[in-house]
């Protein structure tokens, strides 16, 4: 079995990623500080796998811990997902972002070309393209200027891998641009387990539902969107998942001085009063919300297209959004026993 490092892979995504990793027959090892994840994320990994999955306890930032991590294992490819990831908190502490997102990244690399591992997915994002003149958005798309200090290490990040791979080092690289990741593992033994108060809206959604929270603030209802509010293109983690491991397998067959990017979405936007009705559909509760003033880093609407995605790994995303939301309440549920 192929070892594929997943570094931030006890998070929402990499956790998933690390299941759809051994169903595809591939061996996770697992990377994370746990600043902004649980270990109990481990014990749901081996009962849905059945086995435990090998994982060590440090930060991306540290370059000795990173080394010892590839000469303690034979990896063969690398998923980089370990970054501060919230749009919100990015505006307040934008030099932390800047530090703990790119610095990781140059440290990776340098320590891949060490030890000769050429194979890297990034985790990317939908906010490198800002609001778009043209919708949906395709991977020729021009970026603008982030709204985000976040949005912007992503762009920072991809130009470095751009400059990496121009530079002739051996590497093979696949950025992911996400849309928005949404839902749990099925068995609702994983899922989005923010720390604190969410930054993101499902999670801030089902503990509305569950009582945790007493209401829920729709950010703006002003915006030129069919209700008001924003529009994203929310996506199952499963599929997201699913498209990790095509991305590792296509690196297989690429020349070693190698870089693509792909679009990961449904191709469909909807607005979050449409994904708050859809919820309460699914969940027959009704929901407390209110609305709130916009918010800063916000944009407008942004949906994906997909077709070169579907075209080049064979991609396609297999859950909706009601499926996606029954599945991110079930697992809300599964953490009130």
């Amino acid at each position: 079995m192929q070892q594929i490092l997943i570094t931030g892979g006890a998070g929402y995504i990499g956790s998933h990623t690390a299941v759809a990793l051994v169903n595809a027959g591939y061996e996770p090892i697992i990377v994370d500080n746990f600043s902004n994840s649980n270990k109990e994320v481990l014990n749901g990994l081996e009962k849905i796998l059945g086995a435990p999955v090998k994982y060590h306890e440090g930060d991306c930032n540290d370059r000795k811990f990173m080394q010892a991590v590839f000469e303690e294992n034979d990896l063969q490819g690398v998923i980089h997902f370990a970054a501060s990831k919230a749009v919100g908190e990015s505006t307040k502490i934008p030099l932390t972002y800047y530090s703990n997102n790119i610095n990781s990244l140059i440290i990776l690399l340098e320590t891949m070309k060490q030890f000769g591992v050429k194979d890297i997915v990034f985790s990317s994002s939908c906010t490198v393209y800002g609001q778009p003149d043209k919708l949906p958005v395709k991977e020729t798309t021009p970026r603008k200027d982030a709204e985000s200090p976040y949005g912007n290490t992503k762009k920072i990040c991809e130009d470095i891998l751009t400059d990496h791979v121009k530079s002739g080092a051996p590497a093979r690289v696949v950025a992911l641009r996400y849309f928005n990741p949404i839902g749990a593992h099925p068995s609702s033994l994983i899922g989005e387990l923010p720390l604190g108060v969410p930054a993101n809206l499902i999670p801030f959604v089902t503990q509305t539902g569950a009582g945790i929270r007493e209401k829920i603030t729709v950010f703006g209802d002003d915006y030129n969107t069919p209700d008001g509010t924003c529009i994203r293109d929310y996506i199952h983690v499963m599929d997201l998942a699913d498209a990790h491991v095509k991305s590792i397998q296509y690196l297989a067959d690429q020349p070693e001085n190698f870089i693509d990017l792909f679009n990961v979405g449904t191709g469909n936007g909807n607005t979050v009063m449409e994904v708050i009705k859809a919820f309460e559909k699914v969940s027959e509760k009704p929901l407390n919300y209110e609305i709130g003033p916009r918010r800063s880093g916000d944009i407008e609407k942004v949906w994906a297209n997909t077709d070169k995605v579907s075209k080049v790994l064979g991609w396609t995303p297999q859950f909706g959004l009601e499926e996606a939301l029954r599945d991110a309440w079930n697992w809300q549920l599964s953490l009130k026993k």
